[in-house]
């Protein structure tokens, strides 16, 4: 079986996607224009479809990550988490009495990319589900297509927020679970000037918006703010106007191979974490390695998990992810979290009894996991999940060690709809109430 009015509707979700990548820079969730991008495209495709093949003792799923590029760097350890909870799966029986066939997509560091090879996993090679992506910007880009053929998307990293869709799960950090506990605990520790730095995309501009709006209401004061192109190498001018600034702690939304040469410059400027701390969104223990431990070190970091967590899924799950890809190799947050992506996905699907996607997406709220990084939960109406929160400091040892975390799971708000000081930012989303419907 394949799908109706192919060459239509990809002409009518690259129009989607071109909206919503020209408005990329503001990152701000559904804008008017893409909602109408996205109901043109839905609309001339409502007679699509799904070609998933469930005859068999298999079931296909997809997975498409950056193997090349300036992502690559970080992505590519997220494919082999999903290649090894997968295998995990196929061992203890599959899905459903299903062996899982992974068909494997290259995004090549390119939203337009990632696009065109989630079209290809959905209608040619008929997958039940696609786990990957890693920029907001490939995300967005893939998002209309995810909507047009009614397909799921199980993406992994945390996110700047202001956003949910019926076809994407969330199975990263909210804003609320990363960017406004590093904030929180910047504030317990005393810092009120902030510089902001970041990529020149999505996630780093929306989320320093919820940065200046917590800046606002809490007392601090941001300092500087500067971006730079995906893949730049060159931080003298940044880090210049960041020693001169009268920062006293810097939040870094960097992506990439870009905080090699940013730490680089940073050290060599004689700047120094017990004097200026940076807080980053984006580097875990696999970019530690990369950048340089003596570059980084007493470095703080948020996230949702680190592989020095005390616990006996986190164990089990070192143990084996070294003993399939070699003892030197690190685990981190954005691999455990696709790590727990593929096992939500197994969960919904057992639950509905059915790899009918609506069927999944109507099972799909309480859904529970006892993940590596602690149990966590589907909210079913905005797709994200409980998660604990923690902020870890950057070892000698090349680790990330915990030195705050939150309570317990914090239920996500994509929206920040709890909290006073960020009205402005969720009054600002157009026409979305964050249900995800």
């Amino acid at each position: 079986m394949g799908r109706t009015s192919l060459a239509l509707r990809a002409g009518a979700a690259a129009l989607a996607v071109a909206a919503i990548m020209g408005l990329g820079g503001c990152g701000w969730g559904r804008t008017v224009a893409e909602k109408e991008a996205l109901d043109k495209s839905s609309a001339s495709n409502a007679s699509a479809t799904s070609c998933v093949d469930t005859s068999g003792n298999t079931i296909k799923v997809g997975f498409v990550n950056s193997l090349s590029g300036t992502m690559a760097i970080s992505e590519k350890t997220v494919s082999d988490s999903l290649h090894m909870a997968v295998d995990e799966i196929n061992a203890d029986g599959g899905v459903l009495g299903k062996q899982i066939q992974i068909e494997q997509q290259d995004g090549k560091s390119e939203p337009a990319t990632f696009a065109e090879k989630a079209r290809t996993l959905i209608e040619k090679q008929c997958v039940a589900a696609v786990f990957g992506g890693w920029t907001s910007s490939s995300r967005k880009a893939m998002l209309p297509v995810f909507e047009e053929d009614n397909a799921l998307l199980f993406y992994p990293l945390q996110y700047e927020g202001m956003e949910s869709s019926p076809n994407i799960f969330y199975s990263g950090a909210a804003p609320n679970q990363q960017i406004v506990p590093a904030l929180d605990y910047l504030k317990e520790q005393g810092h009120k000037k902030l510089f902001l730095v970041g990529s020149d995309y999505v996630f780093p501009q929306t989320a320093n918006r919820v940065v200046k709006a917590y800046a606002e209401g809490n007392g601090m004061e941001v300092v500087g703010e500067e971006y730079t192109p995906m893949g730049s190498t060159d931080f003298t001018t940044i880090v210049n106007k960041l020693k001169f600034s009268g920062a006293d702690a810097v939040v870094n939304t960097l992506n990439g191979d870009s905080n090699v040469a940013f730490f680089k410059e940073y050290k060599a400027s004689g700047l120094s974490a017990d004097k200026v701390p940076v807080i980053s969104m984006s580097i875990a223990e696999e970019e530690v390695a990369s950048i340089g431990v003596d570059n980084v070190k007493d470095q703080l970091t948020a996230w949702n998990y680190y592989q020095t967590l005390d616990n006996p899924e986190n164990k089990k799950f070192v143990k084996n992810f070294k003993a399939k890809y070699g003892e030197s190799r690190p685990t981190s947050d954005p691999m455990e979290s696709a790590y727990t992506s593929v096992y939500l996905w197994k969960k919904m699907v057992e639950k509905a009894k059915s790899f009918d996607v609506d069927k999944v997406k109507a099972a799909a709220d309480g859904v529970t996991f006892d993940a590596p990084e602690g149990q966590v939960k589907v909210d079913g109406k905005n797709h994200h999940i409980y998660k604990t929160s923690y902020i870890g400091k950057i070892g000698s040892d090349k680790l990330i060690h915990t030195v705050w975390k939150s309570d317990g799971p914090i239920a996500p708000d994509p929206y920040l709809k709890t909290y006073d000081w960020a009205k402005s930012l969720s009054a600002s989303t157009s026409g979305s109430d964050g249900s995800g419907e």
